[in-house]
């Protein structure tokens, strides 16, 4: 889940580096859940994609830096269609650990505090574990609800957090600061200071907005939405 992030990071390298001029890291994915599993109720499907160079940017990358280790609380069996996950284990020591080890770390290298930011976002396998990170890292709601998508679309993995900071791009000013913390199981997580810039009042309008997108959904019932996802077989 933390797809989306890595290749932001990736190239960021690259561009850093010189090999490239721009280039574009795209987050997206298609959440699984079996029957009757947990993870149905938030499964979903979505992306974000993010041109990254040197020059006529609308935001800057301050810092990055990431936090792993071997938990594996979310897997898939070979041979399996759908995921199998670690229950209460996802959440501790999975999520949090992780969450809020990157953002400590973060915090620590970029000398800030949650004070320093006008927005955070977090990955968001559902809205109570993001809810529940920005309060511990010490964010007012003011600060993290912007980014907090997962109840309305459902949980998009590799795209959460690209979804999540292009919803906050929509209507930050210049000048605003926005931190970053994804996540991914197996488990890492990657943190991101960023710095809004001048330049996107004038190419704000060149993308869409999240929103406007989101606005456009429509809601099926339980046996279209098992027919599309290959879960009812003759």
């Amino acid at each position: 889940c933390k797809a989306g992030t890595a290749g932001i990071q990736m190239t960021m390298g690259l561009v850093e580096s010189d090999m490239i001029e721009y280039g574009l890291a795209i987050g997206a994915d298609t959440s699984q859940g079996a029957p009757g599993d947990a993870l149905e109720y938030t499964a979903s499907a979505g992306g974000a994609a993010y041109i990254i160079g040197k020059e006529n940017t609308i935001a800057d990358f301050n810092h990055t830096c990431s936090f792993t280790t071997d938990t594996p609380d979310f897997y898939r069996r070979e041979g399996q269609p759908y995921p199998s996950h670690g229950g209460r284990f996802t959440g501790e020591p999975a999520y949090f650990k992780h969450v809020l080890s990157a953002a400590k770390m973060l915090f620590e290298e970029t000398d800030t505090k949650p004070e320093d930011y006008d927005y955070a976002c977090f990955h968001q396998p559902n809205g109570k574990f993001y809810l529940r990170a920005g309060k511990k890292l010490g964010f007012t709601s003011d600060q993290i609800k912007q980014g907090l998508l997962t109840p309305n679309i459902g949980n998009t993995y590799s795209g959460a957090v690209p979804l999540a900071l292009s919803n906050i791009l929509d209507i930050a000013e210049p000048g605003d600061n926005i931190f970053v913390i994804s996540y991914g199981s197996g488990a890492g997580s990657d943190g991101f200071s960023i710095t809004v810039k001048d330049e996107i009042v004038e190419r704000r309008e060149l993308a869409p907005k999240t929103q406007s997108i989101i606005d456009q959904k429509t809601y099926v019932d339980y046996a279209v939405y098992a027919k599309f996802k290959g879960k009812i077989k003759m």
